[in-house]
């Protein structure tokens, strides 16, 4: 019997060291919710998980910068709807006004409203979207996936530069005389012509977004699976592995104690 070195006692603390590295390891996984805590746990892990992570937010900010598209489309449209019921409107007046049993004092009535209706059709040509013109020549650029795909929403011009749109709104149109509202009548109808265009390009860019919107779901959604397979706790079997490195802690820590007082039993063979 030795007491020079309590080997008993080293190999205990070992053992100990052990299990409280192990334990600590496991409480960490369970109280952050992620396999890997440390670079070292999985270190291709923590390499893929990164580049899925970094896909995963580019594709969140795709998906924001797409919903943003999606609702100056929505805006685009909404608005035209209100020209082309104004359209009709003032189409209606035009004819109204070519009545022969209609008097220049009742074309003057119904130039009016009908001036007014080129107000409201100018009006709206002047409409921002978050300090972007709604209806302008210029081209909108939005990236679309996380990879940086642009897609470019062609500009719908309503105001004074549109030929077909200012021959409607433009001072010297007016119905109050019959010749005035058949030259107004046919300045209408090509402007119901280039609004149905128009309107069916945005129709164009809003199914193209709608697709976008449903890729970068379907995108999020995989890749948050993937990276989640990767890091995600398995709490079931992290749990079992707390309560077994818990148990020996226990015990080691016991036995250390144990192997302590082992020395002190040198005592017996000392006279007294």
């Amino acid at each position: 019997m030795i007491i020079g070195s309590n080997l008993a006692a080293q190999s205990s603390a070992n053992d100990l060291t052990r299990t409280s590295a192990a334990l600590s390891k496991s409480l960490a996984k369970l109280s952050s919710g992620s396999r890997i805590v440390n670079a070292y746990d999985d270190a291709a892990g923590v390499a893929i998980s990164m580049r899925f992570d970094s896909k995963l937010e580019r594709a969140n900010a795709a998906k924001d910068n797409v919903s943003n598209a999606q609702s100056f489309s929505n805006t685009q449209d909404g608005y035209l709807k209100r020209v082309a019921k104004t359209l009709n409107r003032m189409s209606e007046l035009a004819m109204l006004s070519l009545d022969g049993t209609k008097s220049d004092a009742d074309r003057a009535l119904y130039n009016n409203e009908f001036t007014q209706l080129k107000g409201y059709i100018t009006d709206i040509a002047g409409k921002e979207f978050n300090g972007v013109s709604l209806f302008s020549s210029s081209n909108i650029e939005s990236v679309i996936d996380s990879e940086g795909t642009t897609f470019v929403m062609n500009g719908i011009e309503l105001g004074a530069t549109s030929t077909t749109y200012n021959n409607v709104t433009q001072s010297v149109t007016s119905i109050a005389t019959t010749s005035a509202a058949t030259t107004a009548l046919g300045h209408i109808r090509n402007a119901v012509t280039e609004l149905a265009s128009d309107r069916a390009k945005i129709g164009a860019n809003q199914s193209r977004l709608n697709m976008a919107a449903d890729y970068l779901a379907a995108t999020i959604e995989s890749f948050t699976a993937a990276s989640s397979a990767i890091k995600d706790v398995n709490v079931a079997t992290e749990s079992t592995e707390f309560s077994k490195q818990n148990i020996l802690n226990q015990s080691t820590t016991a036995m250390l104690a144990q192997a302590n007082q082992l020395p002190q039993s040198v005592l017996r063979l000392l006279p007294n």
